[in-house]
């Protein structure tokens, strides 16, 4: 039973880094700004959809590797309260 709490600790560890980087990956792609001078074309607008797009994708990947982070805690504590009442 030892070892599993210490793989659901580590699985819970290295979900919630890996939710941290998609987090960060998300935010360090920024769009750039438009001035209401220039004027929009297609690719300006395709440039614009893809990088929303990719963001969604990350934060999409980010909140399930927190979920993951949540359930692999959950397991753990869940498992330390049945052994703790068995004993």
């Amino acid at each position: 039973m030892p070892t599993l709490y210490i793989l659901l600790d580590l699985a819970a560890i290295l979900s919630s880094l890996i939710a941290a980087g998609l987090w960060y990956q998300a935010g360090a792609r920024t769009i750039r700004r438009v001035s209401r001078f220039e004027t929009l074309d297609h690719a300006d607008l395709n440039r614009m959809v893809v990088a929303m797009n990719r963001s969604a994708i990350l934060n999409r990947r980010a909140a399930l590797a927190s979920a993951a982070a949540a359930i692999c805690i959950a397991l753990r504590f869940a498992g330390s309260l049945i052994a703790d009442a068995t004993i």
